[in-house]
Parts: C-alpha cells; sequence; structure tokens
C-alpha cells in the first residue's frame, strides 16, 4: 500500500533527524576547527617525541664512541692506515651523533613554530637552546580562534596578568628541572654505591675531584629537562583539565 507523498516527505526528515543527529556537530567549519586544533597538538606531541629522542640519540653515540678503540690495529699488517681509518670513524660517529642531536633539536622547533603558525624566522631563537624554547612555546597561537583548553585560558588573561603567569612559569619550570636533576643526581649515587659497594661519601669526593666535568653535564640535564617540562606544561593541563570537567559532569546533572 503506497504512502501519500506527504506523509513520505514529513516523516523522512524527522527520522533522519532521529538517526543521525549525532553528526550536527559534524558541520563543515566545525570539522575544520577540531582538525585544526588536532593538527596542533599532532605536532606538539611529535616535537615531545623528538626531544625525548635526543638523549638516545647521545648515549647510543657515546656507546659507539667508547667501542671504537683504533688500538685494536695493533699488531696487524698496515697498521698506520688502519689506525688511522679507524680513528676517522671514531671521530665521525661523534660529529654524526652531534648532527642528528642538532637536526632533532631543531625539526621540534620548527613543529612548535608550525603549530602556532608563526613565521619560520622565528626558528632562529632556536640557537638560544632552552630560553630560545621558552620563548618559541610561548608565542601566541595564530592557528585558530578555537583552540585547546590550555590556550583559551591563556587567551583570557591580559598583558599584565600574563606577563606575570609567564614569568611565575618561567622560574617554576627552571626550579622543577634543577630539582629533579638533583634527585637523578642522587638516585645514581644509591644506585652506584648499591651496585660497586663503594660508600656514596666515596661517590661523591670522586665527583667533586673532577666538578667542572660534572657541572657542564648536570647544567646540559637541566636545560634538557626544562625543555621537557615546557612540551608537557601544556599537555598536563589539558589533561587534567579534561579530567576535572569530566568528574564534574555528574554533579551538574
Amino acid at each position: 500500500m503506497d504512502l501519500p507523498v506527504g506523509h513520505v516527505s514529513d516523516s523522512l526528515p524527522n527520522q533522519e533527524l532521529t538517526t543521525n543527529a549525532h553528526t550536527f556537530d559534524s558541520h563543515p567549519r566545525a570539522r575544520e576547527r577540531y582538525a585544526t586544533i588536532w593538527m596542533m597538538k599532532k605536532q606538539t606531541v611529535i616535537a615531545l617525541v623528538l626531544v625525548l629522542l635526543i638523549p638516545v640519540v647521545l648515549v647510543v653515540g657515546g656507546m659507539l664512541f667508547s667501542l671504537i678503540n683504533p688500538e685494536i690495529a695493533a699488531g696487524h699488517t698496515n697498521y698506520v692506515r688502519n689506525y688511522h681509518i679507524l680513528s676517522l670513524v671514531k671521530h665521525a660517529s661523534f660529529f654524526a651523533t652531534l648532527a642528528v642531536a642538532g637536526i632533532l633539536w631543531l625539526l621540534a622547533c620548527f613543529l612548535i613554530v608550525r603549530s602556532k603558525e608563526r613565521s619560520s624566522w622565528w626558528l632562529f631563537l632556536a640557537a638560544l637552546g632552552p630560553w630560545g624554547f621558552a620563548i618559541l612555546a610561548r608565542l601566541k597561537d595564530r592557528a585558530s580562534g578555537e583552540t585547546d583548553r590550555y590556550g583559551r585560558f591563556v587567551r583570557r588573561l591580559n598583558w599584565f596578568v600574563r606577563a606575570g603567569y609567564e614569568v611565575c612559569t618561567f622560574v617554576t619550570i627552571w626550579l622543577l628541572a634543577y630539582e629533579a636533576m638533583v634527585l637523578k643526581r642522587n638516585l645514581m649515587i644509591l644506585y652506584e654505591s648499591a651496585t660497586t659497594g663503594v660508600s656514596t661519601a666515596q661517590i661523591i669526593a670522586t665527583q667533586n675531584a673532577s666538578s667542572g666535568m660534572w657541572a657542564f653535564g648536570e647544567g646540559m640535564e637541566v636545560m634538557y629537562m626544562v625543555v621537557l617540562l615546557y612540551l608537557l606544561w601544556p599537555i598536563v593541563f589539558n589533561i587534567v583539565g579534561r579530567v576535572a570537567s569530566m568528574m564534574a559532569s555528574p554533579k551538574a546533572h
């Protein structure tokens, strides 16, 4: 039995509203906005992964540098030639490690600049290390009017409060990075004492004897932690904000 034309035309829109009500958030402009936010987050996550790879590259490169010993050519024919070849490979591995770490650093800074749709000229701040990265991480987003929780929080601050917030964040991150380095140093001393049987006092005395080398290494660790914390802070802020909103939503209803 055929239904009236008017009945069919009225029922189909109602049925479509019922079955596809959840797709109204997929408006082209909404999809474009969500895609932009996702791309910004994706680039930040990739930058975080690249930064995490830097110490891995340095450790592997250092191990390779230590394993290559030109003196193993002693006692063999063409000793001079083999020695020079091994020496060349040893030094090449050192510079290759630095080059790969530098490329990872530049790529991470480039992704931060790109996620904010800023000019590539900002990439020159990468030469300033963690200080330049602090500026890049705090650049205003130009990607979209809509952004994540952290972006909305920062945009609501006026310039005076924003300046105070950035200064406090800078100081807090450097303090946290320093405390993380101290914690890591103490844990390594305890681990070395437990595995070697040497007292912690002797280990500390040995480190103090070469304080310059240890100070340089610990300074590099602090600067690395600063960069890592600057990358993690917006991510942690968004996660905490999302969890808080999810916990508060049942109470609202």
